[in-house]
């Protein structure tokens, strides 16, 4: 019984180290990224040297470790989630994630729109909660601009309407704001097709291009695998599996064959992360990512795969972020970089989202009041 009790422990150890690696690394990765999101492969190389970026780096205002949406996005992610759960608990039913993670943007929105916590109204549900009085979540970082318009929708997608339909919001958009704030879904201890349908249909509150959708799902499920203990090979084998059975999938499916192929070939550089796209839209942004990592799986490789991901012409503060999310996932976060951490803007709180969420999906939370009100 001890052992068995030893084993439980560890596991328990173990998947908050990998549910922390996820968001810090993803926030490693946003912030090595912001600098250079604009630059050519040339520009970044005149900049800083032939082998591009080798490190953080100042960004235009002379900070280092800035995030941008990315993370700000991947937070209110998580917060909606941990409201969601706290809510089905309390009520005992579910089903209201998809309205609660909206919420969520809702509260990011307001981080984009005001340069400091707005006071909230006597019957206003939308601000409250903690996450949204860090005054250092009130920065407008480059916003996506499908994330911004469709969020004025109001559309909260319904569960069981079919992916590979565009949805009504903004339905000719497959932009990578979909994939970059998709990894806390597969952070709930659910199976991986309960990840990847929670995260494709809260893909649709802002995109409606089902590439889009799918890529925000099968990032999802990638994780879900790597934090049971899978490869990050076969994490990203099974999501395309997963991917097989939903009618319009093949682009991304697409994107996953050929991030997989190219890093079989060995030799990773930035000539052949380019190759795979700019990273813009989803399936490259995740192309992208799961190739930089492929390519360099070991523990001791997570720093020179987070460079690779972010040394292209492209969206390389949504590559790296996506890069960290997964390296993350499969390393922990004893193996994240300590330095770049270090100086990653958010960290502590950052860190205390993630403990919040595991602690929340192991045992019942008598929250402090306010912290995560059931709305």
């Amino acid at each position: 019984m001890a052992e068995q009790g030893n084993a439980a422990w560890g596991d328990r150890v173990a998947r908050r180290a990998r549910v922390r690696g996820v968001l810090l690394g993803g926030a490693i990765g946003d912030a090595l990224g912001n600098p250079v999101e604009f630059l050519s492969l040339g520009g970044i190389r005149r900049a800083h040297g032939e082998g591009g970026v080798r490190g953080p780096v100042a960004d235009a205002d002379g900070v280092v470790g800035r995030i941008t949406d990315d993370t700000q996005m991947t937070l209110f992610t998580v917060e909606g989630l941990i409201r969601a759960r706290a809510r089905a608990r309390s009520k005992g039913i579910g089903g209201a994630e998809a309205e609660l993670v909206r919420n969520a943007y809702l509260r990011w929105l307001d981080t984009q729109n005001h340069p400091a916590p707005p006071v909230r109204g006597g019957t206003d549900t939308v601000r409250t909660g903690w996450l949204r009085q860090q005054p250092w979540l009130y920065a407008r970082r480059a916003p996506g601009n499908a994330c911004l318009t469709g969020l004025a929708v109001g559309h909260v997608p319904v569960a069981g309407a079919p992916f590979e339909v565009p949805g009504p919001v903004n339905p000719q958009s497959k932009g990578c704001g979909t994939v970059m704030r998709s990894a806390p879904f597969g952070l709930l201890g659910e199976d991986a097709g309960t990840g990847f349908e929670l995260a494709a249909r809260c893909a649709q509150i802002t995109h409606g291009h089902p590439t889009g959708v799918y890529a925000a799902g099968a990032l999802a499920a990638i994780v879900t695998h790597l934090l049971a203990g899978d490869s990050l090979e076969g994490a990203v084998l099974r999501a395309m599996d997963l991917l097989a059975r939903h009618r319009g999938h093949e682009e991304t499916t697409a994107a996953l064959r050929a991030a997989v192929d190219l890093a079989a070939l060995g030799g990773p550089n930035a000539e052949r992360v380019e190759s795979l796209g700019a990273g813009w839209v989803a399936e490259e942004a995740l192309a992208i990512a799961v190739y930089c990592a492929l390519a360099l799986p070991g523990a001791d490789d997570v720093g020179e795969a987070l460079l690779l991901s972010v040394n292209h012409s492209g969206d390389s503060d949504s590559t790296g972020s996506v890069c960290g999310n997964l390296l993350g996932a499969r390393h922990g976060d004893v193996r994240l970089p300590a330095a770049w951490l270090a100086r990653t803007e958010g960290r502590s709180v950052i860190a205390e989202l993630a403990d919040d969420l595991c602690l929340e999906l192991e045992q019942p939370v008598a929250w402090p009041e306010g912290r995560y009100p059931e709305c």
